[in-house]
């Protein structure tokens, strides 16, 4: 009807309508969800939002009773953030249910509603769950994220006893607090012989929360263990109602509860308590279908937007990486002032980054600026180097990037010596990882994405023939100086190019640093006139690409860009992307490549497993997915030269960062 409002999900709890960033979360999703929250008696069509059955939800329940509304009950999604929610991160999905909450049989829940009557046989549904489950393994991935994934899992054989928090709703609603103690016993009279072992809440770890077990219970597992490593070395795993029996069945377990999960009751588990309403027996992507990918509303907090299960992995990935890597800090050696800001941003979320200069001494992982690295340094230090979708802007205009690598083996454009990337091209693709490279090609060739993302003059009339892309180098770039073959400069790669191919169309473009007068590698106007049939002076990459048939360079990204676009590459050198049976090789590539991988192998390693991605808008950890929006949209731009004053001096005090950075 004509003017009739939005129904509204009406509020009284303090801890939702606050401030914090975690309420205002919680407010944003149930706004994408079509239900804006607001305080106060709900009128016609509204409904009553309560968190889940909390101790203090009493009088929320009873303005849905009195006023006759529909009450909603809230939980976070599964997936929900890297520390706990104690610790004030922000959820990345929510759980809104109309009749229920998942961990109270007392009532059927949306959830349980699903899970008996949804046909749950769509081919491309459970396709998406068996693969939805195999990648959360394989990028060790749970509900809190806290665990290293470097930390050594106890010695297999143990029998797993999973412990929750004292007080827990799922604990009250979902089996009562005598039954982990029931459990516990249950678990030491079946396997007298196995060693017990204790896995702690995460809330616990923290002392945010007790637990149910103390030291004279038992073994405790190291708390940051992964819960996927722990599970994959138990003979047996017992639960009363944690999220974590819930990966058990995934795993492949068939754990023991004593309460009412949403997951028991579905043949895929031995449940003490009997739960005669579920008698459906479901598989396992059939259970992962419903609970992960119908009934959640997954949140992604770059483009502000609900997501898809796919697209909360991939933020949460993003997100847990970098707390994985920087959360015991970095000494960053020799680092330009410039270059801080961007460090910080990238590295200094977790841990502290401090700026040093010298090597020696402690206080976190030594990392060196690639090009500037002294040699002589300890194994295993990290060369920083920019990502191959850098910016929108040069580098040696002070443009800062959007992406970074780390390499903690030697750096992609150094072929004399083994690089990370050259590992992660060389290992099979992870679950997901072939459709995810196909999808961010496609949308990198959309939206004509490359590494510097120029503004471009008009592209001229050029001469009808084979047409052969040279893209220029700046002759003193440490790719040219370590990767070259014969040909080491522009004027000999245009000479090599024109004798090979005398009858072929040459494009001849120029490096945007040396056309900007910032790099060296400029060739004599009378020998580009000899050699090449047009220059593309001033044109996008990706325009030069379209209208080339092939490329043939020394060792430049734009071959790369080429692959990723279906155009033939010849190279004369030996770039990262060559020797793996994708390019023609002229060059001295590397014997150790001898992996073949198709172009998604080669995407996935060098644009998603690679490098590390900081988002220009909301300066969260990002996948590359949100990079190429920002640049194909515009919404990350270079600074005006006014700025770069500005940039230096931030650089000053990266140290400081409280001084200048955005929260």
């Amino acid at each position: 009807m004509a003017g009739t409002p939005a129904a509204r999900l009406c509020l009284v709890s303090a801890g939702l309508l606050g401030p914090g960033v975690r309420a205002r979360r919680v407010r944003r999703i149930l706004a994408l969800a079509g239900l804006p929250a607001r305080f106060g008696w709900p009128g016609p069509g509204d409904a009553v939002g309560v968190w889940g059955r909390t101790g203090v939800a009493a009088r929320s329940e009873a303005l849905a009773r009195h006023s006759g509304a529909t009450l909603v009950r809230l939980e976070d999604a599964w997936l929900r953030s890297v520390r706990p929610g104690r610790q004030g991160s922000p959820t990345l999905g929510l759980l809104i249910d109309r009749t229920g909450v998942h961990y109270d049989a007392a009532k059927p829940s949306d959830l349980e509603t699903l899970l008996a009557r949804h046909p749950l046989d769509d081919t491309s549904l459970i396709a998406r769950a068996r693969q939805g489950i195999a990648r959360l393994i394989a990028a060790d991935l749970s509900k809190y994220n806290i665990h290293d994934a470097d930390a050594a899992p106890p010695k297999a054989g143990y029998v797993l006893i999973i412990d929750q928090t004292a007080g827990d709703a799922a604990v009250n609603h979902g089996g009562g607090a005598d039954a982990f103690h029931a459990m516990l016993s249950a678990a030491r009279a079946a396997h007298p012989a196995a060693r017990l072992l204790i896995r702690a809440h995460p809330e616990t770890v923290f002392g945010l929360r007790p637990g149910h077990f103390t030291r004279d219970d038992g073994d405790f597992a190291d708390p940051f263990v992964s819960p996927w490593k722990l599970l994959e070395g138990a003979i047996a795993v017992y639960t009363v109602s944690s999220q974590m029996g819930f990966e058990a069945v995934l795993a492949g377990h068939r754990p023991h509860v004593f309460g009412t999960p949403f997951y028991a009751g579905w043949g895929l588990t031995d449940d003490v308590v009997a739960l005669p309403r579920r008698g459906r027996r479901l598989t396992r992507a059939q259970l992962f279908a419903a609970a992960m990918l119908l009934y959640p509303i997954w949140y992604d907090p770059c483009r502000d937007r609900q997501a898809s299960f796919e697209q909360a992995v991939n933020q949460l990935e993003a997100e847990t990486r970098a707390y994985r890597e920087d959360r015991k800090g970095y000494r960053a050696l020799g680092m330009r002032l410039w270059k801080r800001p961007a460090l910080q941003r990238f590295f200094g979320r977790e841990g502290r980054l401090r700026f040093v200069r010298s090597p020696d001494g402690a206080g976190g992982r030594l990392m060196v600026w690639a090009g500037r690295d002294p040699g002589g340094l300890p194994d295993g230090t990290l060369r920083i180097e920019d990502g191959l979708i850098r910016s929108r802007g040069l580098g040696a205009e002070l443009v800062p990037p959007l992406s970074l690598v780390r390499d903690d083996l030697g750096i992609y454009y150094d072929p004399t010596r083994e690089s990370r990337l050259e590992r992660l091209i060389a290992e099979p693709l992870p679950p997901g990882g072939s459709e995810r490279a196909a999808q961010l090609v496609a949308a990198l060739v959309a939206a004509g994405v490359t590494k510097y993302n120029l503004l471009g003059a008009a592209m001229p009339e050029l001469p009808a023939g084979r047409r052969i892309l040279v893209p220029g180098q700046v002759e003193d770039d440490a790719s040219v100086r370590l990767g070259a073959g014969a040909e080491r400069g522009n004027l000999a790669l245009l000479e090599r190019v024109r004798a090979e191919n005398p009858d072929a169309v040459l494009l001849w473009k120029p490096h945007p640093d040396v056309e900007a007068g910032l790099r060296p590698g400029a060739v004599p106007p009378e020998a580009v006139a000899r050699l090449a049939d047009a220059t593309l002076a001033g044109i996008d990459a990706a325009a030069a690409l379209a209208a080339a048939d092939e490329v043939w360079t020394i060792t430049s990204t734009l071959g790369f860009e080429a692959l990723l676009r279906g155009v033939p590459v010849t190279c004369l050198g030996a770039p990262f992307y060559a020797g793996w049976g994708l390019t023609r090789d002229l060059g001295p590539v590397p014997a150790r490549r001898t992996a073949r991988p198709d172009l998604h192998g080669l995407v996935h390693a060098a644009l998603i497993a690679y490098p590390r991605y900081d988002d220009p808008v909301t300066r969260h950890p990002c996948p590359p997915e949100v990079i190429v929006e920002r640049l194909a949209s515009r919404a990350s731009m270079p600074p005006r030269p006014s700025l770069r004053l500005l940039a230096r001096l931030q650089g000053a005090l990266a140290g400081h960062s409280w001084i200048w950075r955005r929260g």
